[in-house]
């Protein structure tokens, strides 16, 4: 790309001149479990510790920067993600956020209510939901998944969402086989009933822009350690829902939006570190404000990481031992790739890859085990899944291949 430079891009990150035993630097396709984290993250993070940490709301300096920086993250979130920062609140992680919000929603479900989830999602939106069903005697519903077309099937939405139905949540994209789910049909079904909407968006706003206003959903959760910062998790809930949310909270904490939600004392390195994610963003676009910066960087990454998808599809594809679930070519997809090589158990492949290539490439079920009562997989181990990240390069891409092929070879022939 034109403007995207890959070495400078690469340059943002130091775990990538880490070099292993055999002096063999890493290659990291890993992305979906987690990115490496660029260098401004990671000056924020030494910058806040270094420079004196301390609690909320006091006169002295230290505190009165600590302020300062939580309203920094929330107005740097909200135009990474076209949302109002007081909408905006932390977290221990997506996971641990989203079952703080059903804990909070226990109040506004009834038995005989209906919450519908989807088979292609990560568990982390789909248990917070079904323990709310458990507790509050609603009936849990699935949009089930094409097997041929590794889609949500929405032929039958309009019988799965109904007049009864209180809450339906969906994954943006499908951090297993990449891809981008149809949100906006479903999220306009559950607005002709009155249901709310939930969006995990953890393997969405790395790769591409997510904007928070434009969908209209009720509840948004991605995690800042998906795209290049520490492990953070970031809630966006819409201010109507927010103020009524009825949360679990100590006594004296503060009842305004978005700080009820954050019990405790949050993490303020992590929180800095989300900043300095967020402007490495910035910095790979143009724009006269933040706001047109990060959205002109976010379609930068997404062309480049495009590029990459291209290379790896037409691999993979041409492999007779290999299985790749992926939707078709007019399904919009992230730079995920989930597959399977005949023969081969995935942890074998993984450890041969990570052993004499040095490559970072996880194996499993990856939480989305929804999936794996859909696809009977893992006898053997689960899918491979290789994920793309914007420091990832078509040369990484040709010692993947020639790893793939040497796997194959020697472990069929064997």
């Amino acid at each position: 790309m034109k403007n995207f430079q890959i070495e400078k891009v690469r340059a943002s990150f130091p775990a990538l001149r880490i070099k292993d035993k055999e002096q063999v630097f890493p290659i990291y396709f890993d992305g979906p479990g987690g990115t490496q984290m660029a260098q401004p993250a990671l000056d924020r993070m030494v910058e806040y510790i270094s420079t004196g940490m301390a609690n909320l709301h006091a006169t002295f300096p230290t505190s009165i920067r600590t302020d300062e920086l939580l309203a920094e993250a929330k107005a740097a979130v909200a135009d990474l993600l076209n949302c109002k920062a007081e909408e905006v609140a932390f977290g221990q992680n997506m996971t641990s956020l989203a079952f703080q919000v059903s804990n909070s929603l226990k109040s506004l479900i009834q038995e005989g209510d209906e919450i519908v989830v989807t088979q292609l999602d990560h568990r982390a939106n789909v248990d917070p939901w079904i323990s709310l069903a458990k507790e509050t005697g609603a009936t849990v519903k699935f949009i089930p998944v094409d097997k041929d077309t590794l889609t949500l099937d929405l032929s039958g939405l309009d019988k799965i969402i109904t007049s009864k139905t209180a809450l339906v949540a969906a994954g943006m994209s499908s951090n297993l086989t990449g891809t981008i789910s149809e949100v906006e049909k479903i999220i306009k079904r559950a607005k002709e009933v009155n249901a709310f909407t939930v969006l995990d968006a953890v393997h969405a706003v790395p790769h591409f822009k997510v904007d928070f206003k434009q969908l209209d959903c009720d509840i948004l959760f991605c995690s800042a350690y998906k795209f290049f910062g520490p492990h953070l998790g970031i809630a966006v809930i819409k201010g109507a829902l927010f103020q009524k949310l009825p949360v679990q909270k100590l006594e004296p904490a503060p009842n305004d939006i978005p700080y009820r939600l954050e019990t405790g004392t949050q993490n303020h390195e992590g929180i800095a570190g989300l900043c300095g994610a967020i402007s490495f963003i910035e910095s790979l676009g143009e724009g006269e404000n933040r706001k047109e910066r990060l959205a002109s960087g976010m379609e930068n990454i997404e062309a480049h990481e495009q590029s990459l998808i291209a290379e790896m599809e037409t691999f993979l594809t041409e492999i007779p031992e290999v299985t790749l679930y992926r939707a078709p070519e007019n399904v919009a997809k992230t730079p995920t790739f989930a597959f399977k090589i005949e023969y081969i158990h995935s942890r074998d492949a993984t450890r041969f890859f990570a052993e004499k290539y040095n490559l970072c490439i996880g194996d499993g079920h990856f939480y989305a085990s929804t999936m794996t009562e859909v696809f009977d997989v893992m006898d053997s181990g689960g899918w491979i899944r290789v994920g793309f990240a914007p420091y990832n390069t078509l040369e990484e891409i040709d010692i993947f291949k020639k790893a793939l092929q040497e796997c194959i070879r020697l472990f069929i022939s064997a």
